[in-house]
């Protein structure tokens, strides 16, 4: 994906001797590495809702188990997707009861008192 000056691909030393340098000129601290930044990677797909497969395939893993095996607690849980239909159908509702529905409303009579 990336090449160095010369135009060769990244290896795993001369990568991490390049992301070294960025580090510091960036004034990051010495925890942020790229590993750091793949497991970011990682997390914000399966934060947007990307499913195991693909996940897979951007980290270039062999099998969705090792995805998985490193993963899985962060895809949410037939209990994580159930309150959050739950809260999306109360704040559903909600939002209907601040309908115009319940605003007052001109009298529909016309000419004078009601008899």
């Amino acid at each position: 994906m990336f090449r160095t000056l010369r135009g060769d691909l990244y290896q795993r030393n001369n990568a991490g001797e390049a992301w070294r340098g960025i580090r510091a000129r960036a004034g990051l601290p010495f925890g942020v590495t790229l590993h750091t930044l793949r497991h970011t990677f990682a997390s914000n797909l399966i934060a947007s809702g990307c499913d195991v497969v693909t996940v897979q395939r951007a980290l270039g893993h062999a099998q969705p188990s090792i995805t998985l095996n490193t993963y899985a607690h962060l895809w949410p849980s037939a209990e994580d997707k159930t309150r959050a239909a739950t809260a999306d159908l109360m704040a559903s509702i909600a939002a209907l009861a601040d309908s115009p529905r319940t605003v007052e409303l001109k009298s529909q009579v016309s000419g004078g008192a009601y008899r």
